[in-house]
């Protein structure tokens, strides 16, 4: 079972408001022309023996930013103020799955993520907050860099360069544990 059948699972299984917003089954979309940032983090060697837990939360925190960004691929509400508060308890979802497997270096970097992706978001910048998430799983995944760090400090400087330094930090220095 793959990482967005999972969180359908997790969600319906849970019942509650969330369980009532779930799209029919079927209907679940995977990311369209990239890869997914769940999958990205699962396969990196932080992720090692528990694969499929990471690719769970990695994709019930992207679920949550896609409610507040884009186009949800599991969730399907159509009041905004619900979608937003859908994205956040997605949010909170993925990420206490996180703090349970004890991985305080990829909560902060997804937070980072969270937050660096709102701001290029807020900018009008889709394409930096792409990347922004395609280096933070990345980073969640392999392990930091300081190359990735700079990427971070040029996103919230709102530098020009922030996108190419995003999209080549997953290139960068070899990465930390």
């Amino acid at each position: 079972m793959n990482g967005l059948e999972r969180l359908r699972t997790l969600l319906r299984d849970g019942g509650g408001l969330m369980a009532t917003l779930l799209a029919p089954d079927g209907d679940a979309s995977p990311i369209d022309g990239a890869a997914s940032p769940a999958l990205l983090a699962a396969d990196g060697p932080r992720a090692e023996g528990r694969r499929g837990e990471y690719e769970l939360l990695v994709e019930a925190i992207y679920e949550g930013y896609l409610l507040h960004y884009g186009t949800p691929r599991v969730v399907l509400v159509a009041d905004a103020d619900l979608r937003l508060l859908a994205g956040d308890r997605l949010y909170a979802i993925g990420l206490a799955r996180l703090v349970a497997l004890g991985d305080t270096a990829a909560v902060a970097e997804l937070a980072d993520t969270i937050t660096l992706s709102a701001l290029a978001q807020g900018a009008g910048d889709t394409a930096l907050a792409e990347a922004v998430w395609a280096a933070g799983a990345h980073a969640v995944g392999w392990g930091s860099s300081d190359v990735h760090a700079r990427a971070k400090e040029l996103v919230q400087a709102n530098a020009p360069e922030a996108f190419e330094a995003m999209r080549t930090s997953v290139e960068g220095a070899p990465a930390s544990p």
